[in-house]
């Protein structure tokens, strides 16, 4: 082989090398949940790349990557004085994803950073005007605030919008759980003393109504005296103790009250007038 030949091959070899080197320095991969942003000689480019094989020119051009994904961030527990003046510790979770590369890239250096302490600050002045019974109960009411306060200053400047917010854990100081568990125990005690209060006067009132209705039939005492001592026969108890007759206890109020002397009157029969009516 002579020498030209040689040369030729050498040539066509370096300049193959050449071409390969240049199309892998051209090629980039840009991924489905991704976005490539090109600066050619520092200057970003207006066209956003999107998801599949790019061509760039070499060394005049650089492409950076932004990934769309959601991404989850958890804020630290921070310390925070409510609008009721109660100090507790708070921590919660943004998620959050890119809307805008170009601004992600341009406006802010490090966007989760950015976001991480923006989130730090709003939960800290979320919290100040909050009292405590709305930061327990209402937690979507918190969030929603925490949300609104975190988007404002990072959705138009930084291209980054806040999905959603959520309060994870609240931690109160051990006096304050003492103070809310006495609390709820003394309204636990209300609300039973109310209940047994309006079953009493709920029984009181149907015993009244029960003893109107047996004062209209004057055996109905003597029926229920009877169907009483039943009941307690039925216990099979070695003791039986019968209730002493009302009419007895008044026979002898009579006789007390009567002259010593004196025989108590006998009871007028059903229908006849007493004498000191007649005379009246």
């Amino acid at each position: 082989m002579s020498t030209a030949a040689v040369g030729l091959i050498v040539v066509v070899i370096v300049v193959g090398v050449l071409l390969l080197l240049a199309l892998s320095l051209s090629l980039r991969m840009v991924q489905q949940y991704q976005r490539g942003i090109v600066f050619r000689f520092g200057r970003v480019l207006d066209e956003v790349r999107q998801p599949g094989l790019r061509l760039i020119v070499p060394i005049a051009d650089r492409m950076v990557k932004v990934s769309l994904q959601t991404t989850v961030i958890g804020v630290p527990a921070q310390g925070a004085i409510t609008r009721d003046n109660v100090t507790l510790t708070v921590d919660a979770v943004v998620y959050f994803r890119v809307v805008d590369p170009v601004k992600s890239l341009i406006n802010v250096r490090d966007y989760t950073a950015a976001v991480l302490q923006v989130a730090q600050t709003a939960l800290r002045s979320v919290i100040g005007r909050t009292d405590l019974d709305t930061l327990l109960s209402d937690r979507e009411r918190v969030n929603a605030e925490l949300k609104s306060a975190i988007d404002a200053p990072t959705e138009q400047p930084w291209g980054v919008l806040i999905e959603r917010v959520e309060v994870k854990d609240v931690s109160l100081p051990d006096s304050m759980k003492r103070s809310m568990s006495r609390q709820a125990e003394a309204e636990r005690e209300r609300r039973a003393r109310v209940i047994a209060a309006d079953g009493e006067f709920q029984a009181s009132r149907r015993l009244a109504d029960a003893g109107r209705a047996m004062a209209q039939t004057p055996g109905a005492f003597q029926l229920r005296l009877l169907q009483t001592v039943v009941d307690v026969a039925a216990e099979k108890n070695s003791t039986l103790v019968m209730p002493f007759p009302v009419e007895l206890l008044r026979f002898f109020d009579q006789m007390t009250k009567a002259p010593a002397g004196t025989a108590p009157a006998a009871p007028a029969p059903d229908g006849a007038i007493p004498d000191g009516a007649r005379r009246g």
